[in-house]
C-alpha cells in the first residue's frame, strides 16, 4: 500500500529526467491526471496520455530541450498539509518555477490561482 501516492509520481518523474529516459508510467488517478495537465500547460512535460491496460497508466513524455525539468518537490505532505492564501503562494526559484495548487476551482499553476485570487492546497514544486 503506497501511503503518498503523488509523491511517488514525483519521484518517478524525476529518476526518469534523471536517467535520461523520454517517458515514464505510473499509476492513473485524476488528482495525478490534473497535476500533469498543469505540467504540460507550463511546458515541463511534452504530452501525457492515459492508457487502459488492464489496470489504469498515465504515460507521459518527457521534455528535455534545455532540461526543462531540474527539480520537483512535494510540498503538501499526508502528515502535513499545506493550505496558502493567493497573497502567500511560495515563490519558486525567484518566479523561474512552479508550484501547483489545489483549489476549489480544479488544480492549477500558482500563476493562474493568483490571477483568479483564490488560494488552496500547494501539491507540489517544479524548477
Amino acid at each position: 500500500m503506497m501511503t503518498d501516492p503523488i509523491a511517488d509520481m514525483l519521484t518517478r518523474i524525476r529518476n526518469a529526467v534523471q536517467a535520461g529516459h523520454d517517458r515514464v508510467e505510473f499509476p492513473a488517478s485524476r488528482m495525478k491526471a490534473n497535476v500533469c495537465k498543469v505540467l504540460k500547460d507550463e511546458g515541463y512535460i511534452r504530452s501525457f496520455k492515459i492508457i487502459a491496460k488492464g489496470k489504469a497508466d498515465i504515460r507521459i513524455k518527457v521534455l528535455f530541450k534545455e532540461d526543462a525539468i531540474v527539480g520537483l518537490e512535494r510540498y503538501s505532505k499526508p502528515g502535513l498539509r499545506q493550505y496558502r492564501s493567493y497573497r502567500a503562494m511560495p515563490k519558486v526559484l525567484s518566479g523561474l518555477g512552479v508550484s501547483v495548487i489545489s483549489t476549489s476551482q480544479g488544480v492549477m499553476s500558482t500563476r493562474e490561482a493568483k490571477s483568479k485570487k483564490i488560494g488552496g492546497e500547494v501539491i507540489c514544486s517544479v524548477w
